[in-house]
């Protein structure tokens, strides 16, 4: 039998839409923690535990057991578990690197995408993430990754109103294993090309970008990227930064979730 990511799903009693939610690296699903309550009242809710994150620690598919991971490998994980789930198509909420996950799977399996609801969204590292990130190469292997995780969590959530998002991700980061944080550490060599290539290719898909006014390293090319593409919106949020679900839950909450039932409603793209 093929090992399956975990997962924990919330039946809804009379809904058949579907929502899937897909935390970024060093998290778990336990990120969730202030949209679940809100999601299972109008849908079918599912949270994956991405390879070696949360109850997902000890998953390694035979057929992937090189000590390398790439993007295409941690996306089609997730393929599986809608599978046996009979999920045939859904709306996919994301948060930072998961929004990359989640717009890698629209190019593998576009047909089970309903929408995408990408919040903090990596679209491009500007100048100062390559050089958090190129610091983070050349230390990796001496400085105890904690360390690096704690400096990136300062730059990318640096202010007080940040603390709490800041304070789950490094909590998250611990359950982590010295390997495993490598491994999705090396990720990062592939970003920037794919982020490339996700620029230049529109997608017919409705996409929301939620996005905190004070994410000061992901919002402005957020901003550049949804004025070229026509079938996508943006809604920022006051007072906020990069992990928007957790520093603004309501607001994000709000709008996700009209943004679906929109869809549902008439097609049209519609966010408050």
């Amino acid at each position: 039998m093929e090992k399956l990511l975990h997962y924990k799903k919330y039946i809804h009693a009379t809904s058949e839409e579907w929502v899937v939610f897909v935390h970024g690296a060093g998290g778990s699903s336990s990120v969730w923690f202030k949209q679940i309550k809100a999601f299972k009242e109008h849908f079918n809710v599912l949270l994956i535990d991405l390879r070696g994150h949360g109850g997902s620690h000890s998953f390694t598919p035979k057929q992937m057991q090189s000590q390398n991971y790439s993007f295409n490998k941690v996306t089609i994980d997730i393929l599986p578990v809608l599978d046996k789930l009979g999920i045939e198509k859904a709306h996919f909420v994301g948060i930072s690197l998961g929004t990359i996950i989640i717009r890698n799977l629209y190019e593998i399996a576009p047909e089970r995408i309903k929408s995408m609801i990408m919040g903090g969204a990596i679209t491009r590292l500007n100048t100062r993430s390559r050089i958090l990130v190129s610091l983070g190469n050349l230390f990796k292997q001496v400085v105890p990754f904690m360390w690096l995780y704690r400096l990136f969590a300062w730059v990318i959530m640096p202010k007080a109103n940040h603390a709490e998002s800041r304070n789950l991700f490094v909590s998250e980061a611990k359950k982590l294993a010295q390997k495993e944080f490598l491994r999705w550490f090396k990720l990062s060599q592939e970003i920037n090309p794919l982020l490339k290539y996700f620029k230049e290719k529109e997608l017919h898909v409705p996409m929301l970008y939620i996005m905190g006014e004070e994410d000061h390293l992901f919002l402005p090319p957020v901003k550049k990227l949804v004025a070229q593409h026509k079938e996508s919106l943006l809604k920022i949020i006051a007072e906020c930064g990069h992990v928007c679900n957790v520093d603004a839950p309501q607001a994000f909450n709000e709008a996700a979730i009209s943004f679906i039932h929109h869809l549902g409603l008439n097609n049209k793209l519609v966010v408050n």
